[in-house]
Formats: structure tokens, sequence, C-alpha cells
């Protein structure tokens, strides 16, 4: 097989694919806003963490104006264990846009999906695929890595490179399926680190698996223990940590920025106050949490928004 023909692959994956899919709560459903909630707790989370929290937050806002009219500090309380809590209030800013922009009906067309706050190229495409039936490829780290691998041989392929090799490889009216095996396959088989060529449809075709067969180094597992190491004690560490404090509170308490100072650590005891002040700032103009002034900057009330 060569770069250039790439339908050569649709069988081989198709038939994986009905024989290997994940049952996954999200592919059960065409609710736009149930996939819209799906893509974006799964971005930079494990589908297993994801999974109850998936459906715990569905019973809680199970649709476009329950989740519109929610206080974004419940919204925040709501999303945890997650992480990464800007993706819980770019999801509540999106779906507050529906309602005013298209009375709460989810836009159908992608440009629209697009224009709501937060919602990224890879995201919209998956609403618009996996929801809406649109033909349009998905492109996320797993099919970027699979396409990469099969078609030319290598993982660094850019993502403009990606783009136009997920275009070019879907198949006719087969998006939804094509799609969805892509990342499975990418989860599953052609996983970053070590991937198990001996169980991939692709094996025979694959311009990458002669390199992996000969014992190619992965470079991706340096990194990943660097980024991990350098995580903890880092802006983001605490940015997650103030969210989390401010969480235990009950709606309506507040802390002072001394009482708040003082469950998180040596790191922000005095002098270390003005580095949290700055936090704060940061966090408040994020939508993270509200930070109510004072005459006395010590009396400064915080709390979630």
């Amino acid at each position: 097989m060569s770069p250039g023909s790439p339908s050569s692959l649709h069988p081989e994956l198709l038939a994986w694919y009905r024989e290997n899919g994940r049952d996954l709560p999200w592919r059960r459903t065409r609710d736009p806003y149930a996939v819209l909630v799906s893509e974006v707790m799964l971005q930079q989370t494990q589908v297993d963490r994801v999974i109850p929290k998936y459906e715990e937050f569905l019973e809680r806002f199970p649709d476009v104006g329950s989740l519109a009219r929610a206080a974004a500090g419940d919204v925040i309380r709501a999303w945890s264990p997650l992480g990464y809590n800007m993706r819980a209030v770019r999801l509540h800013r999106a779906v507050q846009a529906i309602v005013e922009r298209y009375g709460g009906r989810f836009p159908t067309d992608l440009a629209e999906i697009k224009s709501l706050p937060g919602v990224g190229d890879y995201t919209a495409a998956a609403v618009a695929c996996f929801a809406l039936g649109s033909q349009v490829p998905t492109v996320d780290t797993n099919v970027r890595r699979v396409l990469g691998r099969v078609l030319e041989g290598h993982d660094d392929v850019t993502p403009k490179a990606a783009r136009m090799l997920a275009e070019r490889a879907l198949p006719k009216h087969r998006a939804y399926e094509w799609n969805q095996a892509l990342m499975d396959l990418g989860a599953t088989v052609c996983v970053a680190r070590a991937p198990r060529c001996h169980a991939c449809p692709f094996e025979t075709h694959c311009l990458a698996a002669p390199a992996f067969s000969s014992g190619m180094p992965r470079a991706a597992e340096s990194k990943a223990a660097y980024r991990t190491k350098a995580f903890r004690g880092s802006r983001r560490y605490f940015r997650g940590r103030v969210v989390d404090r401010l969480r235990t509170l009950d709606a309506g308490v507040t802390l002072t920025i001394p009482e708040l100072a003082s469950t998180l650590g040596a790191e922000v005891e005095p002098p270390g106050l003005p580095w949290l002040r700055d936090l704060l700032a940061e966090l408040d103009r994020d939508g993270l949490v509200r930070v109510v002034a004072a005459d006395d900057d010590a009396e400064a009330r915080v709390s979630l928004p």
C-alpha cells in the first residue's frame, strides 16, 4: 500500500471495529449536548475516569437549559474530580451561548458549533459527526498518531498534515464508524509507547510497523516523566488546589485570603500572600473563583463564582 491510497484500509478497520469497538455511554446517544459534554470531559482525561462523571453530570444537568441556568460555582463543584477546571467553565459558557443565540436549540451547522465559546476544531467536528451525522473527519491525538504511522511511517505529523490525511482517508457515508474506529485503535492497539502491532488490522500495511518491530525508541516516555515531575508545585498545580479547597465550601460560604492560604501549605504562607492574591486575580478573570475586595486586603473574601 502507498500513502496515496488510504481507501484500501477501510474494510480492515471497519471489520476490526465491529469486533473490537468499545461500548461507551456517549456512543449510545445522538444528543449533541450529551456528546459535547463527553468530548469536553475526554480532553486530557482517561475514558475510565470520565464514564462515571459523565453519567453523574448528565443526571444533574440533563440538557442545555439545565446547565445554562446553573450557577457557575455549582458546575465547577459538579466537575470534581476531573481536574482541568477551565473545561467546566468553557462548557458552561458554551451552553449559555446556545441559549442566548439559538433559543436553547443546539446549532447544526459546523461553523456555528465552532463559534461557541471554548469549542475548538476537533470538538466541533466530533459533535457534528457523532451527534448530527456530518461526514467530517475528527482528528484527535489518537487519530493523528494512527494515520501518521500507517500512511507516513512516523509519529511526527503536523496537525495540518494529519487533517489532510484524515480528509483523504475518510470513507464515504461511514464517517461515524471510521472516526470512532481510528480513536479506538489508537487508544487500545496503536498506543503511544508500546504499540501492539501484532493485534493491529493495519500491520501488513503500516509504514511504521517495521521500525517498531525492530525496537524503535519512544521519546514520549521521557517527555511524560518530565511533565509529571514538573507539575507538582507549579502555578497550574496551585490553581487546582485553590479550586478544590473552595469546592468544599457550601454555596455562599467564603474564606479570607489568609484563611485560604493556611490550608494550601507552606508555599503560600506569608510572605507568599502577594503571590496568592495574584493567582486569585487570575482565577477570578478566568471565571473559576470570585474575589470580593475589601478595604483591608486581608479581609477580601474568596469563593467559587
